[in-house]
């Protein structure tokens, strides 16, 4: 029998029984489309991470956040500004940080208070959209003057009618201290640290005097190299290290390469587990495929009975049955590519992230969605090959 001829009696025969059809690729259908919704998933996460990872600052940045355990509980901005002596460090910003409240007429809201110095512009890349940045004067001369956020703006003058873009010039209070807004910081949204537009940046040195601390609660730096980053936080951890007397809990060196790394393992461990799940969907859907073509098998003995005494070999029959699993199964591939790139666009539009299904992934899901096809269709293909001719005529 030639190869074309099994081919189209096949697929008549998967036609002319539509509702068994349905009913065997259903698994297969499940199973890849839940694949593929998974990859979906799992790049609109690693999108998301990336998102937000990048928020916390660029690729060649550093951070060192001050924990405060130990003997030694704090480092002076002094001290913080000299890491900036350090080979390929080409800024440093130290910052003291709390939670302050902030007032403007009867309208009251908690904010975040960074206390900061000039370099914190260039170092963490955020710049005012209206009106000066804080400069060394203001150090200086502890001056109360405050660069705000967009959202604490839109909190502070909203119900005092005021437009938030109009907000240089005003005087706000925190804790009670009268403030002169001399900027509007341009909006950064969220991260993974919090909203970046919920925030007061006022002088490091003022931040001191009205909140009583001495030390920095954070160092954001700028690597000159990030080839150099490497070397650079081992500078950074030993010069903590000696300053700290040794203990490794008072400090936290993070810089955004490993932060990405991390997170994006985690994201990857975890997505693995979800397609391993989806994948067993597919081994369900190649054993319902097998169960169903031994049905059709039992129901179709007279038929390859009578092929057999009319000159059909072994493997005709044999070929028959696995093209028509094959196409089963392929044919539930297919319409689960298509669900599941439908489920992937629905899952972008639900997570605000994009979404991309890699033109491999699909390749690789129909791939083994015929590949199941052939396994569970050998047994009944098989089993229909082998039959007598003469039982299988005698068969009702």
């Amino acid at each position: 029998m030639k190869i074309s001829q099994g081919l189209i009696m096949a697929v008549k025969s998967v036609l002319s029984n539509k509702l068994r059809t349905i009913l065997s690729m259903l698994g297969i259908l499940i199973g890849v489309a839940t694949v593929i919704a998974l990859v979906a998933m799992g790049k609109a996460s690693s999108n998301e991470v990336a998102s937000q990872v990048s928020t916390l600052g660029s690729p060649d940045s550093l951070s060192v956040t001050i924990t405060g355990r130990g003997t030694v509980t704090s480092l002076s901005v002094d001290e913080a500004l000299k890491l900036g002596d350090l080979n390929n460090v080409g800024g440093v910003a130290p910052i003291t940080s709390t939670t302050g409240y902030a007032k403007y007429g009867r309208t009251q809201v908690s904010v975040s208070v960074e206390g900061i110095t000039p370099e914190y512009e260039e170092v963490k890349d955020f710049s005012v959209q209206d009106g000066r940045y804080i400069a060394a004067p203001d150090i200086n001369n502890k001056t109360k003057v405050a660069l705000i956020g967009t959202q604490t703006a839109q909190d502070l003058f909203e119900d005092e009618r005021v437009d938030p873009e109009d907000a240089v010039g005003r005087k706000i209070t925190i804790n009670g201290y009268i403030f002169t807004i001399v900027g509007l910081l341009e909006s950064k949204g969220d991260s993974l640290t919090g909203s970046n537009d919920e925030k007061i940046l006022i002088p490091i040195s003022t931040a001191q005097k009205i909140f009583q601390v001495n030390g920095v609660t954070t160092i954001n730096m700028k690597v000159t190299d990030t080839k150099q980053m490497s070397s650079v936080v081992s500078e950074v951890e030993s010069t903590l290290y000696e300053k700290f007397r040794g203990n490794e809990n008072a400090y936290r060196v993070l810089n955004q390469e490993e932060a990405m790394k991390t997170l994006n393992s985690v994201n990857e461990t975890m997505n693995r587990q979800l397609i391993y799940v989806a994948a067993i969907s597919l081994v369900v859907g190649g054993i319902g495929i097998m169960n169903i073509m031994l049905v059709s098998v039992t129901e179709r003995t007279r038929e390859i009975g009578i092929r057999k005494s009319l000159g059909a070999k072994k493997r005709d029959i044999l070929f028959q049955f696995l093209v028509e699993a094959v196409v089963i199964s392929g044919l539930g591939g297919l319409l689960g590519i298509l669900i599941g790139n439908i489920a992937s666009y629905i899952i972008g539009q639900v997570m605000k992230t994009p979404t991309e299904v890699p033109m491999n992934t699909m390749l690789l899901s129909f791939g083994f969605s015929a590949f199941v096809g052939v396994v569970f269709g050998y047994l009944p293909a098989n089993k229909a090959a082998s039959l007598r001719p003469v039982d299988a005529l005698r068969h009702d």
